[in-house]
């Protein structure tokens, strides 16, 4: 038996179809329902329906009275606040393409991404690094000054064409822009079986930051598609908090980084919360030990989920069909999915190989930015990822097959951050990777030649030119980094050997 299944196809995205029209559509049913809190210890902020709606059709209004061409990008620099999705739905009904961005990027990082994209605009709050250059900034002041502006509907069209641009990080070492298309968010109907047991009564709450991406689909759009309640933690609140809004605000789902999943539970005390249905976990490998402690503390279930920016979330456990033990889950219905081997050939079950998208997959992206074609081979989107599928079609992850890295639920890069660490003038030569520190968590690790520096003072410098959460955790002075052959650093060698000492420790 063969490593690939034969689903039966996904039905076609309507046609003329608007993404920020079909997350509206539900909701449009029951204007006075709550889309959306932002919740705290101390109360909430709230948003109906309708409110939602007016504020992202004023935005798309204010937004064409600008005369900006159909398709012209629109860079979001927007910290953890509703402004976010409001203008990344505004500028899709307005027909122009938005490209979030994560807050934490600093100036030179978010100028490498604005040279890409060229955007047209950028929409930034108050104390978020900018690109250089000339571009327009509309404030959140500006922005919000839309809000009630008059409706001047959606613009409507082809599925097929561009609807916003996110960024990942590519082999390269440069982030890379991820173009997806309008019928992306139709395609992410797959996931309300196959991964959420999403229901129109249910209230979402997920504990990331508006302006992640896992926050604002699995938040936001996929609740508001089915015409549920989004609830997102008001910036600040402690993780620890969050077992107390759950309880609250009646959350009957939780959506979370596996980290936030440990930090919960760090008090190692049972939590009650007797509407909560089960829990959510994506954006980087679930610990076993992790989803089996949340389950005894809560008496519920987390599902995890396996995807990637190109294609969102497409191997999932679920309600109606959990993953067995060990295992991400199951293609969900609708996907075509391979196991193959460097040939590209399909492998047997309970062979590894490594992951693959059909190419007519409805959400697969449309393409880089940067045109390149390096992960497609004939009909397949090679992911990158080394999985092994069972007879019953589980498939379990077993890693990357290169050294991409995983932060907090962020790809990293190594490449990316090794050479921003090298233009230190101590730091001859400098290898990052990550590194398990004990037996559910990971954290990026720099090991470097030349002068040694006092790990603070190295920390410090990562501070002033990358994101939080491309920092490394921990800086190593080595006499000489491992190599192979052809001259190219052994990373797998560093983790390794340091995991190994660790131990011994």
């Amino acid at each position: 038996m063969l490593s690939i299944t034969s689903p039966v196809a996904h039905p076609p995205c309507p046609s003329p179809f608007n993404l920020a029209e079909y997350v509206l559509h539900a909701g449009r049913q029951t204007p006075d329902k709550l889309a959306l809190a932002i919740v705290s210890p101390t109360g909430a902020e709230r948003w109906s329906f309708e409110r939602l709606s007016t504020a992202v059709e004023g935005v798309a209004a204010g937004l064409r009275d600008k005369g900006l061409p159909a398709g012209a990008r629109i860079l979001l620099r927007l910290g953890n606040t509703v402004d976010f999705p409001i203008a990344f739905l505004g500028a899709i009904a307005a027909g122009l393409v938005p490209v979030p961005t994560s807050a934490q990027l600093t100036g030179p990082e978010i100028t490498k991404i604005a040279d890409q994209v060229k955007p047209s605009l950028v929409i930034a709050s108050d104390g978020i690094a900018l690109p250089d250059g000339n571009t327009p900034i509309l404030t959140t002041k500006d922005l919000e000054g839309m809000f009630e502006l008059p409706s001047a509907g959606f613009e409507m069209g082809d599925p097929e064409r561009p609807a916003y641009i996110v960024f990942t990080s590519g082999s390269s070492g440069q982030p890379r822009g991820v173009i997806h298309a309008h019928r992306t968010i139709w395609a992410r109907r797959m996931m309300w079986d196959g991964w959420y047991g999403l229901l129109a009564s249910d209230r979402v709450l997920h504990a990331g930051a508006f302006n992640w991406t896992y926050t604002l689909g699995t938040g936001l759009l996929d609740p508001w598609s089915r015409g549920a309640t989004s609830l997102i933690p008001a910036t600040g609140v402690d993780p620890q908090a969050l077992p107390l809004l759950l309880k609250r605000f009646d959350a009957t789902i939780f959506a979370a980084a596996p980290g936030v999943y440990r930090q919960v539970l760090k008090n190692g005390i049972p939590i009650s919360l007797p509407k909560l249905r089960h829990g959510l976990s994506a954006g980087e490998k679930l610990p076993h030990a992790t989803a089996v402690a949340w389950t005894e503390a809560t008496g519920k279930q987390v599902f995890e989920a396996l995807g990637m920016s190109e294609c969102s979330t497409f191997i999932s456990g679920s309600p109606s069909r959990p993953a067995p033990e060990l295992a991400s889950g199951y293609p969900q219905e609708g996907r075509k999915i391979a196991v193959l081997d460097d040939n590209n050939e399909a492998v047997p079950t309970n062979t590894p190989g490594n992951l693959a998208i059909h190419r007519s997959d409805p959400g697969l992206m449309l393409g880089y930015l940067d045109g390149g074609t390096d992960k497609f081979t004939g009909n397949w989107f090679v992911t990158g990822d080394t999985v092994q599928m069972a007879d019953d079609y589980a498939v379990s992850y077993l890693g990357r097959d290169d050294d991409q890295m995983n932060a907090g639920g962020f790809r990293v890069s190594p490449i990316e951050v090794e050479q921003t660490l090298g233009k230190h003038s101590a730091i001859a030569e400098v290898a990052v990777t990550e590194v398990q520190v004990k037996a559910d968590a990971s954290v990026i690790a720099a090991f470097y030649t030349g002068e040694e520096q006092d790990s603070a003072t190295l920390a410090d410098y990562a501070a002033g030119v990358l994101a939080r959460y491309k920092q490394p955790r921990i800086f190593i002075h080595v006499p000489s980094l491992p190599k192979g052959g052809n001259g190219k650093i052994n990373r797998r060698q560093l983790r390794q050997e340091y995991e190994a000492n660790l131990g011994q420790a």
